[in-house]
């Protein structure tokens, strides 16, 4: 990038030979972080189609400041995003659920689910029941404790989100989550994978 802060504008008029501060609907919005990185590759390759780079490296960008974010009233709480993950899970089913269970609804490997489980039950926050008929299966649960992290927990979370989409008004925002689901389905199943 040109700046430290995403707003350098090397190149950016050599593109279409018109003044360095062309803001035109086909460009890429000017300030962010990845229009000074799109407008770099194009000066690079001028012919080349950068409209996948401004969406998904965008999208990319707001999830790693978001999750920063986020982040903050779960360290409050002790827990990772990952382990707040697993515990919401099972808070919002209402349900015991098998490791494997917890696996799927949180889009990790059985290593990890297995891993933060046994954290989890250490600080008691959920605990296992073996099957009766299947010894090899355990069914998770949350305890009193581990319910009431969540409910104390969640609230302070929604409102960081609340602050975070502020800029945006109702409007906009039933436009941008619209949009994001529509990609959401057509990219779940053919990209799917365990994060970790």
């Amino acid at each position: 990038m040109t700046a430290a802060n995403g707003r350098g504008t090397a190149g950016a008029g050599a593109l279409d030979g018109g003044p360095a501060e062309d803001t035109g609907a086909d460009r890429p919005a000017a300030g962010d972080t990845v229009a000074a990185v799109v407008r770099q590759w194009q000066a690079v390759h001028p012919g080349l189609d950068t409209g996948p780079m401004e969406v998904i490296g965008r999208i990319n960008r707001c999830a790693a400041l978001l999750q920063q974010a986020e982040d903050a009233p779960l360290r409050h709480a002790g827990l990772t995003r990952p382990e707040f993950d697993l515990l919401g899970a099972l808070r919002r089913t209402g349900l015991e659920l098998t490791p494997g269970d917890l696996a799927r609804e949180t889009f990790s490997s059985g290593a990890a689910v297995t891993k933060r489980l046994k954290q989890l039950t250490e600080r008691g926050l959920v605990e296992r029941r073996g099957d009766t008929r299947d010894r090899r299966v355990a069914h998770v649960r949350l305890t009193d404790a581990g319910r009431a992290l969540v409910d104390g927990t969640l609230p302070a979370q929604l409102s960081y989100e609340t602050a975070a989409l502020s800029g945006l008004d109702g409007t906009r925002q039933r436009e941008l989550a619209g949009l994001l689901g529509d990609l959401l389905v057509q990219l779940e199943g053919r990209l799917r994978a365990p994060r970790g």
